[in-house]
């Protein structure tokens, strides 16, 4: 045991990691990347311990000021080490391509939520069910144990309906405007949304832009109360928080493994407490699934583990090959959602159309709609106002903020980057959107992303603006134009794109 005096950082050290000077542990028992129980008057905490020059002194152990509420610079803290995580070998099963149990499934879940893996631990799990995958009883078990996690939401009113969309295409705003449509039909929708994993903006990155989003869960009902819908960041809430901790792992992988994809949507379903959820499939080239013949195979999994799980599943395959709308990055989407509120016959077709689609679905399953007619319910809800008048509301019930378009600031710094050539826009790469308007600061820079000029189809002279790049950092953008002129995203050909002859 090594008795040091706790020394507050102003800096995420990640699984709890705390520091000690190197020469502390010299001749010791303890060596870097140990895992360590730390305890203090105010309680104890598992964490992972970091060696260190300069940033701490001798016999002093840093720690990130947040991990106990209550301790003083200075306090006398043990350090003693902690005892081996049961998941680890349940982990190292899955590495090796077996099926875990029940119980096995639930040690790993519940060591997540307790933080006793660390960063390493977590990653190996997490890229053994990205390479060898789960069986759906594996699948069923994780969603269940992962959403009796955390805070459980109850309603008194009925139906509860959500919308979620597996993401993979940029600009998929719609739930900014699906939302408000159900909401103003009487329709209780408690929308939860995580930030970006793989793309440049996550709906609790667009809708931050506005309002509050990191609501807790009692701030969360108070909303829904007043107005029959929220959107909100899941982590905040605290639904299933073994999801969220996933999540910072995946996200600088920029990867989703199915597997997680699966639990993780669902898994926040059970503990919002929803009845009824309809899935956004997007497919096409550049999104996380290729074509509808893996989109239905896809759906088929949603809708079984629905069932297994209690809840009523139906999944749309949408349109998938190129961004919807024409913003792609936080601020850009909001704005561009606003507009679409604000005049709906102006703003991009696509963004429109799914909107409508996915309230349409979500409308017949309320029973406000009956089936085949939930699209001219939800037009007619969007275009009389109501939507716009319904969002105004949310927003300012999460604390907000920003209800008009025009006061949505952009990135002060931009570029415009012309068509090299006459011709068609014979393809916009959403992979190659996505890098660019995060290379430009997207989604940490709420300000950064792109805007599109022209879509596929389009009819372009030379010089003709494809689109516009935004970011609040000079050299930020100034890289992205770079990484922009290196992929070309915006594809442009004539009408003859090869000349063959026989020479």
């Amino acid at each position: 045991m090594l008795f040091l005096k706790a020394r507050l950082l102003d800096i995420d050290l990640g699984n709890n990691g705390v520091i000690v000077n190197e020469r502390d542990i010299v001749g010791t028992e303890y060596y870097p990347q140990d895992r360590v129980l730390v305890e203090s008057s105010k309680g104890s905490f598992i964490g992972v311990l970091y060696t260190t020059k300069k940033m701490v002194n001798e016999g002093e152990l840093g720690i990130s000021r947040d991990i106990i509420e209550g301790i003083e610079d200075g306090e006398e803290v043990r350090l003693r080490h902690a005892p081996r995580p049961k998941s680890l070998k349940y982990i190292k099963k899955k590495m090796d391509g077996q099926v875990l149990k029940p119980y096995e499934i639930h040690t790993i879940v519940d060591e997540i939520v307790q933080e006793k893996l660390s960063n390493i631990e977590l990653t190996s799990f997490i890229v053994s069910t990205y390479i060898h995958g789960m069986e759906m009883g594996e699948i069923v078990e994780m969603t269940k144990r992962m959403g009796e996690t955390g805070e459980r939401l109850q309603w008194e009113r009925h139906p509860v309906v959500d919308v979620h969309s597996i993401g993979g295409v940029p600009g998929n705003k719609y739930a900014l405007i699906t939302v408000p449509i159900v909401a103003s039909a009487g329709i209780v929708i408690p929308k939860t949304s995580s930030r970006a994993i793989t793309s440049a903006a996550g709906t609790a990155d667009v809708m931050e832009v506005l309002t509050r989003v990191d609501l807790d869960a009692q701030e969360m009902k108070r909303v829904v109360e007043a107005t029959n819908g929220c959107l909100v960041w899941g982590g905040s809430v605290n639904l299933a928080p073994a999801d969220d901790i996933i999540i910072n792992v995946e996200r600088p992988l920029s990867i989703d493994p199915q597997p997680q994809l699966l639990s993780s949507v669902m898994a926040k379903k059970i503990a919002a407490g929803i009845n009824y959820t309809v899935i956004d499939i997007p497919v096409g080239s550049g999104t996380k699934i290729k074509n509808e013949r893996e989109g239905y195979a896809l759906a088929r999994k949603f809708i079984e583990l629905g069932e297994r799980i209690g809840i009523d599943v139906e999944c749309a395959i949408t349109y998938g090959g190129q961004p919807i709308g024409r913003a792609v990055g936080p601020a850009l989407e909001a704005r561009e959602a606003l507009m679409a509120l604000e005049d709906p016959e102006s703003a991009p077709k696509s963004l429109i159309e799914k909107s409508l689609s996915l309230a349409a679905i979500l409308l017949e399953l309320g029973g406000v709609a009956q089936i085949g007619s939930g699209v001219d319910v939800a037009k007619d809800i969007l275009y009389s106002g109501k939507a716009l008048e319904k969002f105004k509301e949310i927003v300012i019930e999460q604390g907000g903020g920003i209800t008009n378009s025009e006061d949505v600031e952009l990135g002060r710094y931009f570029e415009d980057i012309p068509s090299p050539k006459d011709g068609y826009v014979i393809s916009v790469s959403n992979r190659g959107i996505t890098d660019i308007a995060k290379e430009a600061g997207a989604p940490r820079d709420k300000k950064a992303g792109v805007l599109l000029h022209v879509k596929r189809g389009f009819k372009v002279n030379r010089g003709d603006t494809l689109y516009r790049l935004y970011s609040s950092s000079k050299e930020r953008l100034k890289s992205a134009v770079k990484l922009a002129r290196r992929i070309h995203p915006v594809r442009v050909e004539g009408m003859v794109i090869k000349r063959v002859n026989k020479f």
